[in-house]
């Protein structure tokens, strides 16, 4: 596992090319942010997560399960893009399970602080699925920046009309 880095990932570069190209400014990693997601963008106020499908338990959940000889237990179920190992499988699915409470309290404090988490997953931009993905991240965005910017309609309250003498 320590040959495992979790910064510049292919599936991150995917999502940074594209935004990149297609006019849509960002920073990396952003420390004073919880979390450090993996793109912040200012402008739109939005943490965009690229998450492996495997590190981060995708389409898998877990469910707490009694076996007769009084052992509680977790039991995970592998999904199409998330298999887990037979071997070690308690850990893994310790692992997986931390995983996915810190992503859940971590979007909790970026809405809490005002800013829209999106996350991209690694099946979702296999070759097949990757052009519809990018698409929606980017009218996602768009729609983000507009609902954030719209201008309130002030009305002008009306005044008595004066009595001429």
């Amino acid at each position: 596992m320590a040959a495992i880095h979790g910064k510049d990932t292919k599936p991150e570069m995917v999502v940074r090319r594209y935004l990149w190209g297609h006019g849509y400014r960002y920073r990396l990693n952003h420390k004073r942010l919880p979390g450090k997601p993996d793109i912040v963008m200012r402008k739109y106020r939005t943490c965009i997560f690229v998450n492996g499908c495997f590190w981060h338990g995708h389409y898998v959940s877990l469910t707490p399960v009694s076996y007769p000889k009084g052992e509680g237990s977790e039991q995970i179920e592998s999904s199409e893009c998330c298999k887990i190992p037979k071997t070690n499988r308690d850990f893994w699915v310790e692992k997986i399970r931390r995983n996915q409470e810190r992503d859940t309290r971590v979007q909790h404090e970026l809405a809490a602080m005002g800013w829209h988490s999106i996350t991209i997953w690694e099946c979702e931009l296999k070759p097949v699925k990757r052009e519809d993905t990018l698409e929606s991240l980017a009218y996602t965005l768009n729609k983000i920046f507009l609902q954030d910017r719209t201008v309130k309609q002030y009305e002008i309250p009306e005044e008595e009309p004066m009595m001429a003498a």
